[in-house]
């Protein structure tokens, strides 16, 4: 890719000479640069007195200012000076042949002044703002009118196609395609995957087009020829939003068309960003009454069937189809600044995980919990379980590779219609809660914490409250305690292993087992009672997992 000239249909010294106020000017020297561009014209005696740049920089002198200055005209060709206008002839001394080679000199065949010749560059610069700024105000109208009619992005971008009687594109500012016109989609493609490099690079200053937009011309080759690409970074504020491009299917365009060209795509930044915006917000709108509707459908919470069938086909969900629901911990590194808009892009990764045509996903954020409800392919039960343990695996690994640590991932059973959703969901709950207290990760399903589940029915009796009372109560006020009566039993009741577990000496380990066996009134180390021990843990365990549960569902 290489960058095109900045030509356009400003003043060159080829266009001055073309005036009548230059009629009979003679070139003496530079003839091989007269399309050097011309800003403004400036006296000898002024810029001699300045160190400032003076880049496309006419200098005036009259004949006799030039005795004894010969030396003086290479340092205003280093400044950037593009012509020396003589208003007269030259004189005899003037150092002709020793002139900077880029330097244009121009001999006047009769004195005009210099106010006649700065008044001639002031008009021709005026004019030229003048057909740029209605030009510009002509594709603004043509572009906003569309936009307050509601027109959508493609229409906009076959808009900017039209003014610029030639393609057009608009990517976000990942670079994805977003919009086109006048082009095929796969050829579209293609170049936006050419140029995203170079858009992608900062833009010296010296390089912009103008000074209030990110405007670079480039030529880009792609298998679909040489194409000499207009773009315009979207920035509204301090918000970035994406490109608009127009395409020109040559690698030099003329200069005239080139202007117009980057009008259009200056002037369509601001109403495409404006569309992308608008879209964005529909999306997030969308999105967020797509998540209400799936808290709601994950903890039942709909007043009849009918209710439930007509808020699924606004969303084109089909509550017929048979579901799995998968939960994970949301947690996001600290210091993030929108730490739930942050867990519902790990929701949408997740979501994205092992993709299928046939398969639709749903997500959501609840507390500090990724939530997916999936749909299913498999028929049978076996083979929905099947399905579902590979899609948790997939999802287990997406989130570690993102959050940099292992996650735990859980399901529960197959849901035969939305109806059954909020059961799974429980059972995903209920495995996730347990995971998180055993410190387990990767996939996880309901049915593999069976010595947890049979317990289900049993955990509110009141049997089952005075065994946890009897069994935990008195080692409450003993953190340190509590943590050894769980490890004990979970390592078989092997004093060394445990003692490794809980990174502890031996001897500090057998200390702790007596004053746990004098509190309870029973020895610990008896198998029996480390099996009471072991049945109380659990059923503790289940009670607060299955009080967490109940209370997110009651303030849903």
């Amino acid at each position: 890719m290489a960058p095109v000239g900045h030509d356009d249909d400003r003043l060159t010294v080829a266009g001055l000479l073309d005036e009548a106020l230059m009629s009979g000017a003679r070139v003496v020297a530079g003839g091989d640069h007269l399309d050097r561009e011309l800003h403004w014209v400036l006296p000898l005696s002024e810029v001699l007195s300045r160190p400032d740049p003076l880049d496309g920089v006419a200098v005036y002198s009259r004949p006799e200012a030039l005795l004894g200055n010969g030396g003086a005209l290479a340092a205003l060709a280093a400044r950037g000076a593009t012509t020396l206008v003589i208003d007269g002839a030259a004189p005899v001394d003037f150092p002709g042949r020793r002139l900077p080679g880029h330097l244009v000199v121009i001999e006047m065949a009769f004195p005009a002044g210099f106010a006649a010749l700065n008044r001639l560059l002031a008009e021709r610069a005026l004019s030229r703002e003048v057909h740029v700024m209605r030009y510009a105000t002509h594709v603004h109208a043509s572009l906003a009118g569309l936009f307050h009619r509601g027109a959508g992005l493609q229409l906009l971008i076959r808009e900017v196609s039209n003014l610029a009687r030639n393609p057009a594109l608009a990517l976000d500012a990942r670079g994805n395609l977003v919009a086109h016109h006048g082009i095929a989609p796969d050829v579209a493609e293609a170049i936006s995957e050419s140029i995203l490099g170079m858009l992608t690079t900062d833009l010296p200053a010296s390089a912009r087009r103008s000074a209030h937009h990110d405007t670079r011309v480039e030529t880009v080759d792609t298998p679909a020829g040489t194409w000499t690409v207009v773009s315009t970074a979207i920035r509204l504020g301090k918000s970035f939003e994406g490109w608009v491009l127009v395409l020109v299917p040559s690698d030099e365009p003329g200069t005239h068309d080139l202007a117009r060209h980057v009008v259009v795509t200056e002037q369509a930044t601001a109403i495409i960003g404006s569309e992308m915006l608008r879209q964005h917000s529909v999306d997030e709108a969308e999105e967020r009454a797509r998540g209400d509707f799936v808290q709601a459908l994950v903890h039942g919470h709909f007043s009849s069937e009918h209710d439930m069938r007509a808020r699924a086909e606004y969303h084109e969900i089909d509550i017929d189809s048979r579901f799995g629901v998968f939960v994970a911990p949301g947690a996001v590194p600290r210091g993030v600044d929108n730490p739930t808009a942050s867990m519902v892009r790990l929701a949408r990764y997740a979501a994205g995980v092992a993709p299928d045509p046939a398969v639709r996903s749903y997500v959501t954020v609840i507390g500090d919990v990724l939530v997916v409800v999936r749909s299913l392919r498999g028929d049978d039960e076996t083979s929905m379980r099947r399905e579902m343990t590979q899609y948790a695996e997939a999802m287990a690994a997406e989130l570690e590779s993102r959050r940099g640590s292992p996650v735990a991932v859980a399901y529960g059973r197959p849901a035969r219609g939305a109806g059954e959703v909020s059961g799974g969901y429980r059972e995903a709950r209920v495995a996730l809660g347990i995971a998180r207290r055993l410190s387990r990760t990767g996939a996880i399903s309901y049915q593999q914490l069976r010595s947890f589940t049979v317990l289900a029915d049993i955990t509110d009796t009141e049997q089952s409250r005075a065994l946890v009372q009897d069994v935990l109560g008195p080692l409450r006020s003993a953190p340190d305690l509590v943590e050894t009566l769980i490890g004990y039993p979970s390592h078989g009741g092997n004093v060394n292993a445990t003692a490794r577990a809980l990174n502890v000496h031996r001897n500090t380990m057998l200390a702790k087992l007596d004053r746990m066996s004098r509190a309870l009134g029973l020895d610990i180390r008896v198998p029996d009672n480390q099996f009471t021990v072991w049945l109380a843990v659990r059923i503790d365990m289940l009670a607060d997992v299955h009080a967490a549960v109940d209370r997110e569902a009651r303030y849903r």
